[in-house]
């Protein structure tokens, strides 16, 4: 029996028009369909930085005796408050 390879593939076959690509960004930021928001209890932050270091948007930022979130960039997917060992942060919910 002989070996056969395949033809190679005709990409002049396929339309134009069969995956269309975003060409307009959206303004949309993940702070406008976020469900829960991180709450930070300053008593008990001990800035010891998980919450910075664990957060896949970066929305933590450091300020001279604790953290706060960018809530313009925060998803609320809540691994910041997971992370915290002192449980110093914790999720509500967004109203409105």
């Amino acid at each position: 029996m002989q070996r056969r390879s395949r033809d190679h593939f005709d990409a002049s076959t396929i339309p134009d028009d069969l995956a269309p690509i975003a060409t307009v960004l959206s303004q949309m930021l993940p702070g406008d369909w976020r469900s829960l928001r991180p709450v930070i209890d300053r008593r008990k932050c001990v800035q010891c930085g998980l919450c910075w270091l664990y957060c896949p948007v970066q929305c933590v930022t450091p300020k001279p005796r604790w953290f706060e979130f960018d809530l313009k960039v925060c998803k609320g997917c809540g691994v910041c408050a997971q992370e915290c060992p002192q449980r110093a942060i914790r999720m509500i919910e967004e109203v409105g």
